[in-house]
Protein backbone atom coordinates (compact mmCIF):
# COMPACT_ATOMS: atom_id res chain seq x y z
CA UNK A 1 0.00 0.00 0.00
CA UNK A 2 1.37 3.42 -0.96
CA UNK A 3 1.36 5.60 2.34
CA UNK A 4 3.01 9.12 0.72
CA UNK A 5 0.72 12.21 0.73
CA UNK A 6 -0.82 12.73 -2.42
CA UNK A 7 -2.16 16.43 -3.48
CA UNK A 8 -4.63 16.58 -6.06
CA UNK A 9 -5.13 20.26 -7.97
CA UNK A 10 -7.36 20.08 -10.74
CA UNK A 11 -6.48 23.04 -13.32
CA UNK A 12 -8.72 26.44 -13.03
CA UNK A 13 -9.66 25.33 -9.47
CA UNK A 14 -9.43 27.13 -6.14
CA UNK A 15 -8.76 24.28 -4.24
CA UNK A 16 -6.59 21.30 -3.47
CA UNK A 17 -7.06 17.77 -2.08
CA UNK A 18 -4.58 16.18 -0.13
CA UNK A 19 -4.97 12.29 0.99
CA UNK A 20 -2.49 10.23 3.20
CA UNK A 21 -3.61 6.60 4.08
CA UNK A 22 -1.78 5.94 7.34
CA UNK A 23 -0.88 2.87 9.56
CA UNK A 24 -2.80 3.53 12.22
CA UNK A 25 -6.33 3.64 13.94
CA UNK A 26 -8.48 6.28 13.02
CA UNK A 27 -8.31 7.19 16.85
CA UNK A 28 -4.61 8.10 16.94
CA UNK A 29 -4.25 10.17 13.50
CA UNK A 30 -6.97 11.96 14.75
CA UNK A 31 -5.38 12.57 18.04
CA UNK A 32 -2.05 14.02 16.13
CA UNK A 33 -4.17 16.64 15.09
CA UNK A 34 -5.77 17.00 18.32
CA UNK A 35 -3.35 16.89 21.03
CA UNK A 36 -1.19 19.55 21.25
CA UNK A 37 2.30 17.53 22.88
CA UNK A 38 1.65 15.39 19.72
CA UNK A 39 0.49 18.31 16.92
CA UNK A 40 3.70 20.17 18.44
CA UNK A 41 6.23 16.92 18.22
CA UNK A 42 5.10 16.10 14.65
CA UNK A 43 4.74 19.46 13.32
CA UNK A 44 8.00 20.96 14.88
CA UNK A 45 6.09 24.62 16.45
CA UNK A 46 4.79 25.52 19.53
CA UNK A 47 0.98 25.18 20.24
CA UNK A 48 0.39 28.03 22.11
CA UNK A 49 -4.08 27.73 21.52
CA UNK A 50 -5.63 24.35 20.42
CA UNK A 51 -9.71 24.45 21.51
CA UNK A 52 -10.84 21.79 19.58
CA UNK A 53 -14.37 22.43 19.95
CA UNK A 54 -17.04 23.91 17.19
CA UNK A 55 -16.36 27.46 17.49
CA UNK A 56 -12.93 27.38 18.90
CA UNK A 57 -9.44 28.73 18.18
CA UNK A 58 -5.94 27.56 17.70
CA UNK A 59 -2.49 29.26 17.19
CA UNK A 60 0.89 28.01 16.25
CA UNK A 61 4.46 29.38 16.54
CA UNK A 62 7.99 28.04 15.35
CA UNK A 63 10.88 29.72 16.66
CA UNK A 64 14.43 29.66 14.99
CA UNK A 65 17.49 28.56 16.97
CA UNK A 66 18.38 32.07 18.82
CA UNK A 67 14.39 32.23 19.47
CA UNK A 68 13.23 34.58 16.94
CA UNK A 69 9.60 33.86 15.47
CA UNK A 70 9.64 32.73 12.31
CA UNK A 71 6.23 31.29 11.58
CA UNK A 72 3.16 31.47 12.76
CA UNK A 73 -0.23 30.52 12.15
CA UNK A 74 -3.53 30.75 13.44
CA UNK A 75 -7.72 30.17 12.86
CA UNK A 76 -10.74 29.13 13.83
CA UNK A 77 -12.50 25.42 14.22
CA UNK A 78 -15.40 25.99 12.67
CA UNK A 79 -17.01 22.51 12.78
CA UNK A 80 -15.43 19.85 15.08
CA UNK A 81 -16.29 15.88 15.35
CA UNK A 82 -14.29 13.54 17.24
CA UNK A 83 -12.68 10.76 14.79
CA UNK A 84 -14.52 11.92 11.90
CA UNK A 85 -13.87 15.43 10.75
CA UNK A 86 -12.15 19.08 11.64
CA UNK A 87 -13.31 22.30 9.58
CA UNK A 88 -11.54 25.48 10.21
CA UNK A 89 -9.56 28.19 8.84
CA UNK A 90 -5.93 28.74 8.30
CA UNK A 91 -3.91 32.05 8.32
CA UNK A 92 -0.28 32.56 8.32
CA UNK A 93 0.33 35.85 9.87
CA UNK A 94 3.10 38.42 8.46
CA UNK A 95 2.34 37.31 4.34
CA UNK A 96 0.65 38.07 1.86
CA UNK A 97 -1.33 34.83 1.62
CA UNK A 98 -5.39 35.45 2.43
CA UNK A 99 -6.73 32.91 4.73
CA UNK A 100 -8.16 29.37 3.65
CA UNK A 101 -10.78 27.17 4.67
CA UNK A 102 -9.63 23.88 5.36
CA UNK A 103 -11.82 20.77 5.92
CA UNK A 104 -10.09 17.59 7.28
CA UNK A 105 -11.81 14.05 7.18
CA UNK A 106 -10.74 11.48 9.09
CA UNK A 107 -11.86 8.15 7.81
CA UNK A 108 -11.25 4.23 8.93
CA UNK A 109 -10.18 1.65 6.57
CA UNK A 110 -9.50 -0.96 9.31
CA UNK A 111 -8.68 -1.24 13.01
CA UNK A 112 -5.66 -0.66 12.02
CA UNK A 113 -4.84 1.71 8.85
CA UNK A 114 -6.95 5.18 8.31
CA UNK A 115 -7.22 7.98 5.94
CA UNK A 116 -6.82 11.61 6.14
CA UNK A 117 -8.57 13.60 3.07
CA UNK A 118 -8.19 17.30 3.81
CA UNK A 119 -9.56 19.78 1.07
CA UNK A 120 -8.18 23.46 1.58
CA UNK A 121 -10.00 26.11 -0.51
CA UNK A 122 -8.08 29.42 -1.39
CA UNK A 123 -9.53 32.51 -2.06
CA UNK A 124 -8.82 32.94 -5.63
CA UNK A 125 -6.96 30.46 -8.40
CA UNK A 126 -3.82 32.76 -7.83
CA UNK A 127 -3.73 32.24 -4.09
CA UNK A 128 -3.75 28.17 -4.84
CA UNK A 129 -1.04 28.70 -7.66
CA UNK A 130 1.19 30.49 -5.36
CA UNK A 131 0.77 28.13 -2.48
CA UNK A 132 1.84 25.30 -5.28
CA UNK A 133 5.08 27.07 -6.04
CA UNK A 134 6.02 26.76 -2.74
CA UNK A 135 7.78 23.24 -1.54
CA UNK A 136 4.62 22.86 -0.10
CA UNK A 137 3.59 19.24 -1.11
CA UNK A 138 7.27 17.99 0.15
CA UNK A 139 7.01 19.76 3.45
CA UNK A 140 3.28 17.89 3.94
CA UNK A 141 4.78 14.66 2.85
CA UNK A 142 7.56 14.69 5.50
CA UNK A 143 4.89 16.15 8.27
CA UNK A 144 2.69 13.32 7.89
CA UNK A 145 5.66 10.62 7.21
CA UNK A 146 6.75 12.25 10.88
CA UNK A 147 3.40 12.21 12.60
CA UNK A 148 3.02 8.25 11.59
CA UNK A 149 6.41 7.90 13.23
CA UNK A 150 6.00 9.58 16.07
CA UNK A 151 2.05 8.45 16.43
CA UNK A 152 3.01 4.64 16.01
CA UNK A 153 4.88 4.53 19.06
CA UNK A 154 1.65 5.59 20.76
CA UNK A 155 0.28 2.34 20.11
Amino acid sequence: MDKKTKIHAEENKQDLVITREFDLPVELLFKAYTEPEIVAQWMGTKVIQLENRKNGAWQFETSDPNGNVVFKANGVIHDFVANEKIVRTFEMENVNFAPQLEFLEFEKLTNETSKLTMQIIYKSIEHRLTQLKLPFAMGLNMAHDRLEEIVTKLK
